[in-house]
């Protein structure tokens, strides 16, 4: 029983034991991996969700509900629009609920909304739904990423947040697989209760599994349990700040220290999100329209999610080893380079590798782009500053479906959907080259508390750095 939260502790999780130099009692220091791979499934079910509506598509517009590209597109966005106010509610009330327990109204919020997506009898109350989906979707993403950075190692932040985001494109391809199998046998209601089922498991996970975040038992005055909790996962306790520095929430971003860079990390955001979410919604259904059987168009949308699986710990790495400026504007670049070369007919594997390529170069980026914002901002306004970039970021999630519905209605041809994707993987990478500075780093080290009262040494000092 993990005494810092009421919860139960799996003893499968690695530990070591650390005697106290006072012969006190036997400290053992659980590994933030556990952590990280909770918040790994979250985000698995929370792209499955996501993304599953992508693979949908095609049997909404031919088939039960007859609907048109732009009203599938309006459709698509309205998750979206429930994750942007998703997103901004979580900037505000994780300081309230705590990481925790928000995290968990989040699962259940939207395990519900699936399930009633699933059973909707109207295309418009199927958007209500998914409407109401999105909000805990979107205040799932921003929780789930400051508990990794806060449970890494603080070298290994931009790695270890790499994998954890991993999930979601294998969310993505779990969902373009069941389609596959399921989607012509069992119709498009199946794909959402698979999503439930998994909803449902999450839930029991993190209910009975994730530890509460120090950083939120320090803001609350919570000292002691924070410093234990601290002790038992080996990282650092922040310190509290004194004067105007401890302001936290939208002001404080936007003040003169980070105003420049608070803006521009949303216009990267809206721009990265507007290509992730427009190429899983409209993917498929362009290669459809480019004359591919069902499954081919299908087997896309997963090279797109295998590609960003595959890249994206490697992107990560690097971004450890050079700095997350460099690679991720290097890779906006690659987006709209392999972006722009799908207009060619080449033949089929060099278009799926093409697209596994724009899958690491759009969703792994932006999960290195994640990374960036919450290593960029002081401990204090790290969920803050995400909830904020994810949540203003998602306007350009919301035009993502309804801009790739608009330029396929046009009837130019597939090759034009392509162009004006690269558009804006070409103008991510020009703002991210505009950010200046390293952000201020307040995290303290639990040295002084953890090894007078526990006797454990921390001694994973550093920061990100962001060249």
């Amino acid at each position: 029983m993990d005494e810092t939260t009421g919860t139960s502790i799996p003893h499968t999780t690695h530990q070591t034991s650390r005697e106290t130099p006072y012969g006190g009692p036997v400290v053992r220091v659980r590994s933030g991996a556990w952590v990280i791979a909770c918040c790994w499934f979250a985000i698995t079910v929370d792209g499955y969700d996501l993304i599953v509506y992508g693979t949908v598509v095609p049997a909404l517009i031919g088939g039960e509900w007859a609907l048109t590209p732009a009203q599938a597109g309006q459709i698509g966005s309205l998750a979206l629009v429930g994750m942007m106010i998703g997103a901004l509610l979580a900037g505000v009330l994780t300081d309230r609920m705590g990481r925790r327990r928000l995290m968990i109204a989040c699962v259940a919020w939207f395990t519900v909304g699936m399930a009633l997506s699933a059973v909707s009898p109207s295309p418009e109350i199927f958007g209500v739904t998914r409407l109401a989906s999105g909000i805990g979707l979107g205040g799932l993403m921003p929780t789930a990423i400051a508990m990794t950075l806060e449970y890494a190692k603080p070298k290994l932040r931009s790695t270890a947040n790499a994998i954890m985001f991993s999930g979601y494109s294998i969310g993505g391809i779990i969902a373009s697989l069941s389609a596959m199998w399921i989607l012509g046998a069992a119709g498009w209601r199946a794909m959402f209760w698979i999503g439930v089922g998994l909803g449902t498991v999450l839930l029991v996970v993190v209910a009975a599994a994730l530890p509460e975040s120090v950083t939120f038992l320090v803001g609350r005055g919570r000292h002691g349990e924070a410093a234990a909790l601290a002790a038992k996962y080996g990282i650092a306790v922040p310190q509290p700040l004194a004067g105007d520095v401890q302001r936290t929430g939208v002001r404080a971003l936007l003040d003169r220290r980070f105003a420049v860079s608070t803006v521009l990390f949303w216009l990267v955001v809206a721009n990265g999100l507007l290509l992730v979410y427009g190429l899983n919604t409209w993917l498929a259904q362009i290669m459809r329209e480019a004359g591919y059987p069902l499954g081919t168009a299908l087997a896309f949308l997963l090279a797109l999610n295998a590609g960003a699986i595959l890249g994206t710990p490697l992107l990560g790495l690097l971004a450890d080893r050079i700095g997350s400026r460099i690679v991720v504007g290097s890779m906006f670049f690659g987006a709209a380079a392999a972006i722009l070369l799908l207009m060619f007919r080449f033949p089929t594997p060099v278009l799926l590798t093409l697209v596994a390529v724009a899958g690491a170069c759009t969703i792994g980026t932006q999960t290195l782009l994640t990374a960036f914002i919450g290593g960029f901002y002081p401990e204090r306004l790290r969920a803050a500053g995400l909830g904020w970039a994810l949540g203003i970021g998602r306007i350009g999630a919301i035009a993502g479906p309804l801009y790739g519905g608009l330029i396929l209605s046009t009837g130019w041809g597939f090759q034009a959907n392509f162009l004006a994707f690269a558009v804006p993987a070409l103008l991510a990478a020009i703002l991210v080259l505009l950010i200046r500075g390293r952000g201020h780093a307040d995290t303290a080290s639990v040295a002084s508390v953890g090894k007078e009262q526990f006797g454990v040494e921390n001694t994973e000092q550093g920061s990100v750095q962001h060249r």
